[in-house]
């Protein structure tokens, strides 16, 4: 894989997992799954992705959680967080935390993308 173009998901619901993994190799970007926090924790090396997306609600730890986890741990890979179960409170946690973006989902393929361009930066060029 092209570290540069490698963006890990984090998120229980299989089918987001199968969907998001179709959107973002179809723009040219290597794509890892895993279907909670702890999981991830045990596959990944969060430094060799471009960034990360990652559910709020995960079983288990929670995607903002992890993200804390990381951040402790020194990690500066952008991250993504996306919720179906959007509130103020959890907004503002996700933001404390440090992510780039808080998406809602159902989130369209275009909100994701330009999030993720964003997070990663101006020079990365997305296919399709």
């Amino acid at each position: 894989m092209r570290v540069g173009n490698l963006v890990h998901v984090v998120d229980d619901d299989r089918g987001f997992l199968k969907g998001i993994e179709r959107l973002l190799s179809a723009h040219g970007l290597d794509v890892r799954t895993f279907s909670s926090a702890e999981e991830f924790q045990a596959q990944a090396d969060p430094a060799e992705a471009a960034c990360l997306i990652l559910d709020v609600h995960l079983d288990g730890m929670s995607g903002i959680e992890l993200l804390r986890q990381l951040s402790r741990l020194g990690s500066r890979t952008p991250v993504v967080l996306v919720t179906a179960s959007d509130c103020e409170v959890t907004r503002q946690a996700a933001t404390a935390a440090g992510c780039n973006a808080y998406l809602q989902k159902p989130v369209s393929a275009s909100v994701l993308i330009g999030a993720l361009a964003e997070a990663i930066g101006p020079d990365r060029k997305f296919a399709g």
